[in-house]
């Protein structure tokens, strides 16, 4: 099995940016997320935090391609 690990920034200069969202998304839900190792975690809490993640930029990215349009999103 390949130690190698897949999981890699498409744009390594938006790492610091990721970790400081990643940080404030935890604090919103009450996750207590540390720098480092976060294995006293639960997996729904961890799931919790990417999934709002996920749902914040998305929420973002329809803003910012409603605006450019000029139309509004329901």
């Amino acid at each position: 099995m390949s130690s190698k690990s897949s999981n890699t920034a498409a744009v390594p200069e938006a790492k610091g940016a990721l970790d400081r969202f990643k940080f404030e998304v935890a604090s919103e839900l009450g996750v207590p997320l540390t720098d480092g190792y976060n294995g006293n975690l639960t997996s729904r809490q961890n799931g919790s935090v990417g999934g709002y993640m996920v749902k914040k930029m998305i929420e973002a990215q329809e803003k910012q391609m409603s605006a450019q349009n000029g139309t509004t999103m329901l």
